[in-house]
């Protein structure tokens, strides 16, 4: 299929994880031309799994996008720039900021060949601020964000515990979102725009939950309160106010462990009359919304010893029977296995992207998005866009490799 995005072309320049931001374009049918310096995007070996070679990350990220390999160092290289702005829709700079601006193609420069252009830049902690210069990777947007608690071993060292990575999804996310919109305005008006993200910004923006809630609690308890439930007491923000849950919580199973969210009576009520216990209801009713029975251990010990006498999957089978809340508790390698995984994401296979991917989650009804192709050498399209893009001749691609902007032959 062709994709949502058919039509519209984004030139990418990045270094590692933050070229994400194009990769949700790519996979909606967006034309990726990701312009590499000689040697390329040194993301191909970095992290792990190394995948016969090559970085997953970079099978990862660059999938579906072309990669064409410039010297913007030479005027040459950066006249092609220039030329490949002319006819795009947006420029990503996914490194940091002000990088594509130090070889004369900021964005004034942009808008002077095409005043349209949208250009976007994606970086760590943004272009201001005091932190703006320093250098830094994916979890330092997580940790300074607040959402990676300190861990130590048993001989005292602190240590990085397992966590799942906030900023460096959510940075990129928030930048194609603003991407398209900027498209859509400089269509509508002929006007293109400057914006940019930090991923950082980007992390403490997904977890505004918890952030917003202890800014709630600096005012006086007469303005703000907890729950009905809860008596109004103020409960840790998110889910750190969950670990005396009782109704909302998780249960070993005879194989496993679900997640129980039985915080509305409904859903209460329906679990008890499915499990045969009318009478753990009728004891302890609760409230009718957010009552998670905390710190009710006698109601827990029953729960514990019931969510033992089945298997996971039967949960989960009696929670669609019951309509009562019941969630699986995955890890990051078992979730392949779960059914509803295997509906919604099936693998895009390492036969077409060099590893076992998943797909783009978004679902549009009555179409396919396109399947990306796998993520390019450096410089695998460089003549295909000079020539099919750029409209580029023999001669002139000649004339350029010899005056530096393009890579020899090899």
């Amino acid at each position: 299929m062709a994709g949502l995005l058919e039509g519209m072309r984004v030139i990418e320049s990045s270094l590692l994880g933050p070229g994400a931001l194009t990769t949700h374009l790519a996979d909606m049918g967006a034309d990726v031309v990701k312009v590499e310096p000689p040697g390329g995007d040194y993301v191909r070996r970095m992290t792990w799994p190394i995948v016969e070679g090559v970085s997953l990350m970079h099978l990862h990220i660059h999938r579906g996008k072309r990669s064409i390999v410039l010297d913007l160092k030479t005027p040459g290289g950066v006249d092609v720039y220039l030329d490949l702005v002319r006819g795009a829709d947006a420029v990503v700079e996914a490194m940091r900021p002000g990088a594509l601006a130090r070889r004369g193609l900021g964005y004034e420069r942009l808008c002077e060949v095409n005043p349209r252009i949208v250009f976007c830049t994606i970086s760590g902690y943004g272009a201001t601020g005091p932190y703006a210069d320093l250098p830094s990777h994916g979890i330092a947007y997580d940790t300074w964000a607040g959402q990676v608690p300190v861990a130590v071993d048993d001989e005292g060292f602190s240590y990085i515990p397992e966590h799942p990575s906030m900023g460096i999804h959510a940075g990129p996310l928030f930048g194609a979102l603003g991407v398209l919109a900027g498209i859509i305005q400089a269509r509508a008006t002929g006007v293109g725009c400057r914006m940019e993200i930090a991923q950082s910004d980007a992390a403490a923006s997904m977890d505004w939950y918890r952030i917003e809630t202890w800014r709630a609690y600096e005012r006086p308890e007469t303005e703000v309160t907890g729950n009905a439930s809860d008596g109004y007491e103020r409960r840790a923000p998110g889910t750190a106010g969950m670990r005396e849950g009782v109704r909302y919580q998780m249960y070993e199973t005879a194989d496993g462990h679900v997640l129980f969210m039985a915080s509305e009576r409904e859903f209460w009520e329906n679990f008890c009359e499915g499990v045969g216990r009318a009478d753990l209801f009728q004891r302890w009713p609760g409230e009718r919304y957010a009552d998670h029975a905390r710190g009710n251990r006698e109601l827990q010990v029953e729960l514990r010893e019931i969510f033992r006498t089945r298997t996971s999957a039967e949960w989960i089978a009696f929670g669609l029977e019951a309509n009562t809340a019941i969630a699986p508790v995955n890890t990051p390698q078992t979730i392949a296995d779960d059914p509803q995984f295997r509906h919604r994401l099936p693998w895009i296979p390492a036969d077409r992207l060099g590893a076992d991917e998943l797909p783009f989650p978004l679902k549009v009804e009555g179409a396919e998005l396109p399947v990306p192709t796998k993520a390019p050498e450096p410089g695998e399209h460089t003549e295909a866009v000079l020539r099919d893009v750029l409209g580029y001749d023999d001669a002139r691609i000649e004339r350029l490799r010899e005056s530096g902007a393009l890579p020899p032959r090899s």
